[in-house]
This record gives structure tokens, sequence and C-alpha cells, in this order.
């Protein structure tokens, strides 16, 4: 069966590129190879728990695309079933620019990071916004965190790919580097201890 992602990203303009820089035949027996990836499994759903952030791109009429970071706690992008992913759009600087663009062009993408771990996902999708649907919103509400909902944005997905994780730098985020350090004056500590002895 057919990768759905390579349907949707080899354009023909981008197998012309392949195939004038020498990779066409190894994509094309890739195209062909491989699950089709375009459902939510369960490890995409335990990545997509951890994290705290992502950035969402959408198509403005002009046919500039339009790229936003999305952030907040852990596990604030949910599954709602195993082809959609649903979050709390928070009150942010006003601009509208994801809902103006999602009202003529609902084509949309998603890219999440973990660089810890040096793991990417793109996911290609369809995207909507629901701003009348309170049983909705509550159910994509994070708990304990005091921003302002607008709307919810639902994505469903049309296919998805874990990217390489070459050139990905090592980074971890302030409650990584709270915990290390925490650890790292308990282990001192420790070490202290016994010098004592």
């Amino acid at each position: 069966m057919p990768r759905k992602f390579t349907q949707i990203a080899f354009t023909p303009a981008v197998k012309v590129a392949q195939e004038q820089r020498g990779s066409r035949q190894t994509y094309a027996r890739f195209e062909q190879n491989g699950p089709s990836n375009d459902t939510i499994t369960p490890e995409i759903e335990e990545f997509i728990a951890q994290m705290d952030g992502f950035y969402l791109g959408t198509v403005g009429s002009n046919g500039y695309p339009y790229i936003q970071f999305r952030g907040g706690q852990p596990g604030f992008l949910k599954a709602v079933d195993e082809k959609t992913l649903g979050f709390a759009d928070f009150k942010g600087n006003v601009q509208y620019v994801t809902v103006g663009n999602l009202d003529e062009n609902d084509k949309a993408f998603l890219f999440l990071m973990d660089y810890r771990h040096r793991r990417r996902l793109k996911i290609w999708g369809r995207a909507m916004y629901v701003e009348d649907d309170s049983e909705l919103i509550e159910s994509l509400k994070l708990p304990n965190y005091e921003a302002e909902v607008e709307r919810v944005i639902l994505f469903h997905i049309e296919a998805w790919n874990w990217n390489c994780p070459q050139h990905i730098p090592i980074r971890y985020s302030e409650q990584e580097v709270a915990a290390l350090q925490a650890r790292i004056t308990e282990l001192e500590e420790l070490l202290a201890k016994k010098q004592q002895i």
C-alpha cells in the first residue's frame, strides 16, 4: 500500500528534483512499500501526550504558509479518535491569522519536535476550528490552566511521517533542567556526606 505522506509531499516538482539529484529510484520503492501512516498509533498517542508544544502550519489566500507555535501543558494536544487530534485554542495576540486562513483553506500541517530525544513527527491533514460547542471545548480544556479558551481546533489526519533525527540538536526544557539540577544537588550532598565519614 502506498505511503500516504508521499502522495501529499512528493508532488510532480519534487519527483523531478529527486530524479535530477539521483534519489527518485529509492523513493519510488519507498512510496510503494510500507504502512499508510494515516491513523494515530499507540506510539504516536504516547508521543503527543508528552509534548508541551508544536508548530501549526496553515496557508493564506495569497499562497504563503503561516507557521505558529502552540504551547500548553504536556498532553494539551489530544487524540479525539484514531484520525483526529484536537486542542484548546487559547486567547493570544488576537491577530486571528490561523482562523482566517482556515476559513479559506483547511489544509494544515503539524510539526512536533522532541529535542531531548531527537525525534520529530510531521502530520499532514485538514483543520477546522469550533467556537460554539461548549461540550467539545470542555473536553479539550486543560485542568488547572487558567488561560482563556476561545475555540478548539480539530485536525483530521491524512498522513504522518517520523523524520530522520540527523541534525536535531539536543535541548532540554526548563523543567528538565530543573530536575537535572535537583538531582545534581542531591548527589553532591550524598558525596559530601560520604567524604565526611
